[in-house]
C-alpha cells in the first residue's frame, strides 16, 4: 500500500492506550509519548518514518515530541515528520497533539541560540513550515536563559499562543526558582504552562527528589519524561559489553565512561528483577515511570515498529509490589 493511502487502526483507540490528564488542563496524553530525537534523522528514508510514525499512531500514541534541532542535521526530524503530514497525517491533523521546541543552537550567529525574543519566534516559524503545520500543540522553551530577562522569554510565549501558532506552552529542565517564577507569570497573563518536562528513570530521579515534580503538580501543570532508558543503558543491549551498533560504540551522546563496572551491575540487578516479574528490563524501567502518578506520559523513541511494540507493552504492566520497589531501590544503590 502506498505511503499517501495510509489508513490507520480503526481499533488505534480501543487497542490498549492508556491517556492520563495532564496537570489541570483539557488535555489527554497517552502514557507512551514518541520522541523524533534520535531516529529520524537524514539517515532515515521517508519510508522507515513513515512505518514507525503510523504503527505508534495505530497504536494509540497521538503525541509526537520535537525540536527544532531534531536530526542530525538539525531539522531534519521537523522535515521528515512535515513530510509524513504531507503524504499520510494530514486528513488526521485534529487526532494528534504536535509539540516542538527551541533553546538551543539552530543557526549561526547571535539570534539562533537561547531565549530571545528574536530567536524564538523564527524558529517557530521555521518549524511550522517544516512540519507543514499552521500551528503547533505545544511549544517549549527547551532549556533555561540565565542571561535573556524572563519577562522577555516567558512574554514570547504568551504572544505565540495569542498569536494562534502554538495551543499550549511548556518549560523543559528549568531550575526550580525560575519555574516558580514562569508559572506564575504565565498564569497570570491566562496562558498557564501545560506541561513541564524532566530527564526521569530508574538512575536519574532529580525531578522527583528536587521537587519539580511536585511543584508542576502544585502549579497544574503536567509532567513528561525524557530518556525514560536512560539512553538504553536500562535496557538488555549493555548487558553483555558494548555492541558495534550501540550509541556508546557509535560516539553518540552516551558516553563509554557512562558505563562503568558499577553501573552495569545496577543493569544487571534490575534485569533480575524484571525476569521474575517476566518482563525485558526496558518493560519494567517504562512501567515504573508510570507507576508514578505524578507522571502523565513517557516519552520514548524507537528505531523500528518492533522496538515500539516491546516498549508498549509497559501499559499492561502488572503493579510493582513494595518489596519489588524496595528491591528496585537497592539495586540501584549498589557500590
Amino acid at each position: 500500500m502506498a505511503i499517501s493511502q495510509y489508513i490507520p487502526s480503526t481499533n488505534r483507540y480501543s487497542g490498549g492506550m492508556k491517556y492520563r490528564r495532564c496537570g489541570k488542563s483539557g488535555i489527554l496524553l497517552p502514557e507512551i509519548s514518541l520522541g523524533l530525537w534520535h531516529n529520524f534523522g537524514k539517515s532515515k528514508s521517508h519510508a522507515e518514518c513513515a512505518e514507525i510514525i503510523h504503527h505508534a499512531f495505530d497504536n494509540g500514541i497521538t503525541h509526537f515530541d520535537l525540536a527544532n534541532n531534531y536530526g542530525p542535521p538539525y531539522g531534519a526530524a521537523e522535515e521528515n515528520f512535515g513530510n509524513i503530514m504531507k503524504t499520510s497525517l494530514h486528513p488526521f491533523r485534529d487526532e494528534l497533539f504536535i509539540s516542538t521546541k527551541a533553546g538551543y543552537d539552530m543557526w549561526e550567529g547571535p539570534y539562533g541560540n537561547w531565549g530571545s525574543r528574536k530567536y524564538l519566534i523564527a524558529s517557530l516559524n521555521q518549524s511550522l513550515k517544516r512540519m507543514n503545520l499552521e500551528y503547533v500543540d505545544l511549544f517549549y522553551i527547551h532549556r533555561y536563559d540565565p542571561i535573556t530577562p524572563l519577562e522577555e522569554t516567558l512574554q514570547t510565549l504568551v504572544d505565540i499562543v495569542k498569536q494562534g501558532k502554538a495551543l499550549y506552552i511548556g518549560i523543559s529542565r528549568w531550575p526550580h526558582e525560575a519555574t516558580d517564577f514562569a508559572y506564575k507569570y504565565l498564569r497570570e497573563r491566562d496562558v498557564p504552562c501545560l506541561i513541564f518536562q524532566g530527564r526521569y528513570n530508574i538512575f536519574d530521579r532529580e525531578p522527583e527528589e528536587s521537587g519539580v515534580m511536585q511543584q508542576a503538580h502544585d502549579n497544574g501543570a503536567g509532567f513528561i519524561s525524557f530518556s525514560p532508558l536512560a539512553q538504553g543503558l536500562l535496557t538488555n543491549k549493555y548487558l553483555q559489553g558494548i555492541p558495534d551498533n550501540s550509541r556508546i560504540a557509535n560516539g553518540g551522546h552516551l558516553k563509554k565512561d557512562s558505563l562503568t563496572e558499577t553501573t552495569l551491575k545496577r543493569i544487571k540487578a534490575l534485569n533480575d528483577i524484571a525476569d521474575s516479574r517476566g518482563q525485558s528490563l526496558a518493560e519494567m524501567s517504562l512501567a515504573w515511570i508510570l507507576n508514578n502518578k505524578l507522571i502523565t506520559s513517557v516519552i520514548v523513541g524507537a528505531s523500528s515498529t518492533t522496538q515500539l511494540s516491546q516498549n508498549l507493552k509497559a501499559i499492561d504492566s502488572m503493579p510493582f509490589s513494595e518489596e519489588e520497589l524496595e528491591k528496585i531501590n537497592v539495586a540501584c544503590s549498589l557500590i
